[in-house]
Parts: structure tokens; sequence; C-alpha cells
């Protein structure tokens, strides 16, 4: 099972293995106080991918689409998640005010064999 959680909510035992999936450590957390199990930038959203979408630059199918793409470029990440994912529940966490986000994405993406 895979699930998304702001890194601001509490943690709980149901979150199994718990990976901050963010490219920058979240504004106003200090690193003691985020239970995490690891902290795996390369699958987040290239700095340039991030901006163009929050800047409007792009839409949320164009920023899929190539987040896609800078996914396949990391098989062994994606594929360890992958194998967590099937051994117990992965809890990817980000720091994003809207639920609709790159973790969501990533969530499908790691979902999808």
């Amino acid at each position: 099972m895979i699930r998304c959680k702001r890194v601001y909510e509490p943690a709980s035992n149901a979150d199994g293995y718990r990976v901050l999936v963010d490219r920058l450590w979240p504004r106003g957390m200090a690193k003691r106080d985020l239970p995490y199990d690891e902290w795996c930038k390369t699958l987040a959203p290239s700095t340039e991918l991030r901006k163009a979408l929050h800047s409007d630059a792009i839409d949320v199918a164009a920023f899929r689409k190539a987040y896609h793409d800078e996914l396949q470029a990391q098989p062994e990440d994606v594929a360890r998640l992958r194998e967590i994912a099937h051994r117990q529940t992965l809890t990817l966490l980000y720091a994003a005010k809207s639920e609709h986000n790159h973790a969501t994405v990533l969530a499908d993406f790691l979902a999808a064999e």
C-alpha cells in the first residue's frame, strides 16, 4: 500500500516506511522533529520542473508527463520503493499545501507496474 501524507501531520504506526520525497527540506520543520526513514531527493521533481509548475508555465498534464520521464531515469530508486511497498505500507511525505502534488503523481507511478 502506498499513501501520501503532509510532513506536518502527526506520524502514526499505520504509516509504515516513511519517505520524504521533496527536494528541499520542509520549511519550519527541524530534522529532529520529523519522523522519517529516508529522504529520497532523487525522486523529487527537478528544480526546473517544480518551478515551471508553480509559475504556471506548464499545466498539470504536462507536469505529470515530464515528471514520469524524470522518474523513469531513476530505475533503482523506483524499484526499491516499489519493493518496500510490496512488503509494507509506504508513506510518501511532502510539504505542499495542495493534496494534488508530485507525491500523488509519484504514488501513482510506483503503483503502476
